[in-house]
């Protein structure tokens, strides 16, 4: 099994190391410490597994899912992260996460998903599992879907009904124009518009994001 290690704290990235150096069968064929960086290596060596970070510099975890699936890629996604909130859950589940761990996760647990995830399964933490339960019951029950902007996203959406062109919001940023765009294209189908003026005024209507106060 080949398998990438994607998070932008190197320390992290050590001690998954460490973890799968105790199977044989599992290769470690790269490393990147951000989405874009991730993505060129995903795309270089086509590994089968992809453990994942969801907040990082740049293009972030949920990004990148979005990104490998409008590619057709097929390498499998983990998520390990120390972010187990709601919204984090879904928002990867959505993307196409094929797995989702806490950093608190012990070995057992990550060398079982990563074995699960190779068969064709998925595996999600018990206690992210649970709320996944709970959240998708509650959208059956009400008919609603939770907002799926990350936080970048709002970010940069705000940004955008202050007025501000793509390169001002990536100067703002530390952000490539081109991310920006990337951002703006995936926040314009997560809300069903065409633009930038819908989008802002969809996102406003519903408070997603606010103007600040003058």
């Amino acid at each position: 099994m080949r398998v990438v290690l994607i998070d932008d704290h190197p320390i992290i990235r050590e001690g998954l190391r460490a973890m799968l150096a105790t199977r044989p069968d599992i290769t470690i064929c790269g490393e990147a410490g951000n989405g874009s960086e991730a993505l060129q290596l995903i795309r270089r060596s086509a590994p089968d597994i992809a453990l994942l970070d969801l907040e990082m510099p740049g293009m972030d975890g949920v990004g990148l899912l979005q990104a490998l699936h409008q590619e057709g890629l097929p390498t499998q996604v983990i998520v390990v992260t120390a972010y187990g909130s709601d919204e984090h859950i879904m928002r990867a589940v959505q993307a196409g996460a094929r797995g989702y761990l806490l950093k608190d996760a012990g070995m057992p647990e990550v060398l079982q998903a990563i074995d699960a995830v190779m068969a064709g399964g998925a595996r999600l933490a018990p206690k992210v599992a649970g709320r996944v339960l709970a959240t998708m019951g509650q959208m059956l029950q009400t008919g609603a879907v939770p907002a799926t902007l990350t936080e970048r996203e709002r970010t940069i959406l705000a940004l955008s009904a202050q007025g501000l062109p793509n390169r001002a919001i990536g100067d703002h940023l530390g952000l490539a124009e081109r991310t920006v765009k990337f951002h703006l294209t995936v926040i314009y189908h997560k809300l069903g518009v065409a633009n930038r003026t819908e989008a802002v005024a969809h996102a406003l209507r519903t408070h997603l994001i606010a103007l600040p106060e003058a």
